[in-house]
């Protein structure tokens, strides 16, 4: 590869509006353009730069849907890029996504790039709430580029049993895998406490947090009027923010084009390079270890095989943390402890900078974008994560250039679990056991739900629900319920738990 064309990030910009009157508030077209010109001017060289840009790369952008977003944008830049980008739905994709655009940068197809990201859902909640339009702008000229696929994310048997959002499915990771850890409740509650408590006090020192605020142990894991249990094991406080205002962007180009425009050298940051990887199987009810992730495992590992690097070459780190389990499963991945002094998060984390729906990676790797420029020689890594520990992805960056004898900087891998996918008894009956589980809770704190993932005597795989008694449910909190027996029936189209 020419080396002039060493990808390189040369500017970087965050919104956080806390604004939400839709008569008021900026509209997604209206924060894209602001963090499009704020990235340019971040490079050192003004807003004349956003005339080079030949490529417009657009996250997904919930509630929002134009024809053509970064048609749009560019319309309202009064630029005329040649590529046009838009991801599919995922806390990956940005990621993905930077990986794509400095993979074209590598090859010599883009020259300058912008990668940019919104989320107005505190607009859209007010909007709803006080019966207000949201007169948001639609159209572009022609039709963007897919990355990624927008597939179903869930299946019947997951739905019929109330598993229908992240809220719902990543208490079912986190019981599992306090369980494989060996953890009481008692411990892994202080556990959860203690790493989520490390996050918070980044946030208090991040000005673009939602959540600026420290919290301690407690607060962040025992219930309390401000801080209902969602799904057991977490409160609220331990879950991903998703109705905020926010918007991240960073300016990708080639070295030469850095030189070029006169970038300083200290604005610009080396992609080093990074890797996306899939679930397999897709679906949660049918991945054979509730307690693991073999994708993100083996996302940590290409990144490291591809990048030549390894945990302790990394000066900073940013876990994708839209709950615990997500950094706890990352810290396993990745070869790292939860109390490294590094600290695990550059940004505070989703459940306290804020979660904009897809875009949060955006914001962590603007945030070690203007981290790594005052530590000279530093190398940092990011990662995502898509849905259910669906999707992973990460990047590798650093203030210096990457030594290119290494190989292929990213790559897309598709990876299966090396365990057999269970059979499904979609209809079960007869003696059983549990492999994880949750209680879902209403908004007044009351436990509604009790949702079980378990194993048939013969080994089959099932969901069911709990009965909705909630002395049971209120037992069902109380103590270790992963490996208790029961029996399961299938009764008016669902599975049906009773413990023995």
């Amino acid at each position: 590869m020419n080396r002039m064309h060493t990808p390189v990030i040369a500017g970087v910009a965050q919104l956080v509006e806390r604004e939400s009157d839709p008569r008021i508030a900026l509209t997604p077209l209206q924060t894209l353009t602001r963090i499009a010109q704020e990235s340019s001017e971040d490079t050192g060289v003004g807003k004349r730069l956003l005339r080079e840009i030949d490529t417009i790369g657009i996250v997904d952008i919930p509630a929002w849907y134009p024809r053509n977003a970064p048609g749009l944008l560019a319309e309202q830049l009064g630029i005329r890029p040649s590529t046009a980008l838009c991801t599919a739905a995922g806390g990956d994709m940005p990621l993905v996504l930077v990986n794509h655009v400095a993979k074209r940068i590598e090859d010599g197809l883009s020259r300058v790039a912008l990668v940019a990201g919104t989320c107005n859902l505190a607009t859209c909640q007010r909007a709803a709430k006080d019966k207000l339009p949201l007169d948001w702008e639609t159209g572009g000229q022609g039709h963007p580029q897919m990355i990624g696929t927008n597939k179903p994310i869930d299946c019947d048997r997951e739905t019929r049993h109330g598993l229908r959002a992240p809220i719902h499915f990543y208490p079912m990771f986190e019981n599992a895998l306090r369980a494989r850890r060996g953890l009481d409740l008692e411990s892994h509650r202080a556990q959860m406490g203690k790493l989520m408590n490390r996050f918070t006090r980044v946030a208090a020192e991040n000005r673009y947090a939602w959540f600026p605020v420290e919290r301690g142990v407690d607060e962040l894991t025992i219930p309390t009027a401000a801080n209902r249990m969602i799904c057991f094991p977490y409160t609220k406080y331990l879950n991903a923010v998703l109705f905020i205002n926010q918007a991240a962007a960073v300016l990708m180009m080639s070295a030469q084009a850095a030189r070029e425009l006169g970038i300083p050298k200290g604005k610009q940051i080396y992609w080093w390079g990074g890797t996306n990887t899939e679930e397999d199987p897709w679906f949660v009810s049918e991945r054979p270890n509730l307690a693991d992730s073999p994708s993100l495992r083996r996302c940590a590992e290409e990144t490291f095989a591809r990048t030549g690097t390894s945990i302790a070459d990394m000066d900073l780190i940013d876990f994708y943390s839209c709950f615990p389990v997500a950094v706890e499963l990352a810290s396993e991945a990745f070869g790292v402890g939860e109390n490294d002094p590094r600290g695990l998060t550059v940004t505070g984390g989703l459940p306290y900078a804020g979660g904009p729906g897809s875009s949060y990676t955006l914001h962590s790797l603007a945030t070690m974008v203007s981290r790594l420029r005052a530590i000279q020689g530093a190398t940092g890594l990011v990662t995502g994560n898509g849905m259910y520990l669906s999707g992973h992805s990460a990047v590798v960056i650093s203030t210096e250039p990457r030594d290119r004898s290494r190989g292929d900087a990213s790559a897309t891998v598709s990876t299966s679990s090396k365990d057999a996918m269970p059979t499904i008894a979609e209809e079960a009956s007869g003696q059983c056991t549990i492999e994880t589980y949750t209680v879902i809770y209403d908004r007044s704190g009351a436990p509604e739900l009790g949702i079980v993932i378990g194993r048939l005597n013969d080994e089959r795989r099932f969901v069911a629900n709990t009965p909705s008694d909630r002395m049971l449910l209120e037992d069902f909190v109380s103590i270790e319920e992963v490996g208790r027996k029961g029996r399961v029936k299938h009764v008016n189209g669902r599975n049906l738990f009773e413990p023995n």
